[in-house]
């Protein structure tokens, strides 16, 4: 019904973030809604309630994020959605979107500036002000409530070249850490389709960054009782690894 509180439909109705993950935002609304926040749980499911909050009622449809989802990318995602619908008529939905999106993009593979931040805030208020229907003044929604929500997020990006949630594919590497490496285990060679995991000399498990393509295949192969794949990010805190030995196919 009407009034109920985001927090009921998310923890009693829904169940929950599933498989024990930590919730970190709900967004709103289609591609256009906001992402809000734990704190803002308690708002109503309304259509002034929403709207003040920064999202919207839209669609009716809700997105639940957790902690392995970033939410820079979250922003840009749903921003490559709406440039793409965009129809091109107003200037500021299809001139505004195209360079919002570029934004967070150099912004996600690491070639973000403290002035990307004052610009993407600068053409969402444009694009939201001047566009002439309700698809150019929403697109903005997923960019300015992450920004006033999770600003903190996009400092990472930009100041310790980091994804924090290590979703962002530029500023992660996927690592087998020797210790949990099972020696016999050939799951994660078997599973990676570009053969980057090779054999070292001690018989344990590497992976190749040059030639890894961060599919995740590994991490997913890897057996629970291992736990051996790990992401890391940002990249400069990747352990030296030994180089493949020539004539190393994987095997």
């Amino acid at each position: 019904p009407m009034g109920t509180a985001l927090r009921d439909l998310i923890e009693t109705i829904g169940g929950g973030v599933p498989d024990g993950k930590a919730f970190k935002a709900v967004q709103i609304g289609g591609p256009s809604g906001g992402c809000l926040p734990d704190a803002q749980l308690d708002v109503a499911i309304d259509y002034d309630a929403l709207d003040d909050a920064g999202a919207m009622m839209g669609s009716g449809g809700m997105v639940i994020l957790d902690e392995d989802n970033c939410m820079v990318e979250t922003a840009r995602y749903f921003l490559d959605f709406t440039q793409r619908e965009s129809c091109g008529k107003c200037t500021f939905c299809r001139i505004g979107t195209h360079h919002m999106l570029r934004l967070l993009t150099d912004i996600c593979e690491g070639r973000g500036t403290e002035a990307h931040l004052t610009q993407l805030e600068q053409l969402a208020a444009d694009v939201r002000e001047g566009s002439l229907c309700s698809l150019g003044k929403t697109a903005p929604n997923p960019v300015l409530t992450t920004l006033r929500f999770f600003r903190d997020e996009y400092e990472a990006h930009i100041q310790r070249q980091t994804c924090p949630a290590k979703e962002c594919v530029a500023l992660t590497a996927y690592y087998i850490v020797p210790e949990k490496c099972a020696r016999a285990c050939d799951a994660c060679v078997g599973s990676c389709p570009v053969e980057a995991i090779f054999t070292n000399r001690k018989r344990l498990k590497v992976i190749d960054q040059v030639l890894c393509v961060k599919c995740n295949a590994c991490m997913t192969a890897c057996p629970p009782e291992y736990d051996a794949v790990v992401k890391i990010s940002p990249l400069a805190d990747l352990p030296p690894q030994e180089p493949r030995p020539e004539g190393n196919d994987g095997e």
